[in-house]
């Protein structure tokens, strides 16, 4: 399976699986993975790496915008295979464990099965793997406050309410924001296209999810890359007051 990977800056590069994106930061040899799509995504993900000339070896570290299967897929695979650090923010680290799980339930999906595109979305999650267990053994916070040492030097910027834990990356280098689902530009069960937040049922608090949005409109770039939709160009702070508007 091909993956369709989009330079969008130098080094920066976002892919696009069926449903998830995930975003690879290349410095020489070695590569940043942020997101690593369902774990039916894998063959994708490989590929991916492979097309900007890279291999799962030289992956220094996932970065795990939240742990939500979609995106944690294949980040136990990467550690148990190669070593690869899996890093998120201290909140959702328990979460990356499997010690809870705040994820939509059948039952929630089932209650607005009714609504456009959510059986679809429904039968394709559980065909790729939205219900598996993809618990990361031992997942870690970020080391420390600012932005890491790592390939594309990304910065951490928590923004809770989709999950507790849910954070965005910052890439002021490139004028880029990595913003997981926090702020989308599509999805499956979505008719808006654009800026805007996840449907309600998919957000564990969804005020929470809101006043992200106000941090997003903080962080300076022109590059949206979200978990979800396509490229977003234009000012990333006018994307998220955009958004807000639309879910009030």
């Amino acid at each position: 399976m091909r993956a369709a990977v989009r330079q969008v800056a130098d080094g920066t590069y976002l892919v696009h699986g069926p449903s998830t994106n995930w975003v690879i930061l290349t410095e020489g040899d070695a590569v940043t993975l942020i997101d690593t799509g369902y774990p039916g995504d894998r063959e994708r993900l490989l590929d991916s790496l492979a097309q900007v000339g890279s291999s799962p070896e030289a992956v220094t570290a996932v970065l795990i915008t939240h742990a939500h299967n979609d995106h944690l897929g294949s980040a136990q695979y990467l550690r148990a295979a190669h070593g690869t650090p899996v890093l998120t923010h201290e909140a959702e680290v328990p979460h990356a464990r499997r010690d809870f799980l705040h994820q939509v339930g059948v039952g929630r999906v089932l209650r607005n099965a009714w609504r456009p595109g959510v059986a679809p979305w429904a039968v394709h999650a559980l065909r790729a793997g939205g219900t598996a267990d993809v618990a990361v053994g031992t997942p870690g916070p970020f080391p420390a406050p600012g932005p890491l040492d790592l390939p594309g030097r990304p910065v951490p910027v928590h923004t809770p309410g989709h999950t507790g834990g849910h954070c965005a990356f910052h890439l002021p280098g490139v004028g880029a924001v990595v913003s997981g689902d926090a702020l989308v530009s599509g999805h499956p069960t979505s008719r808006v296209r654009g800026p805007q937040l996840l449907p309600d049922m998919f957000h564990h608090e969804r005020a929470a999810a809101l006043e992200s949005l106000d941090v997003l409109a903080t962080l300076h770039g022109d590059l949206l890359l979200p978990g979800h939709g396509p490229l977003h160009e234009g000012s990333v702070a006018d994307a998220a007051l955009l958004a807000r508007e639309r879910a009030q």
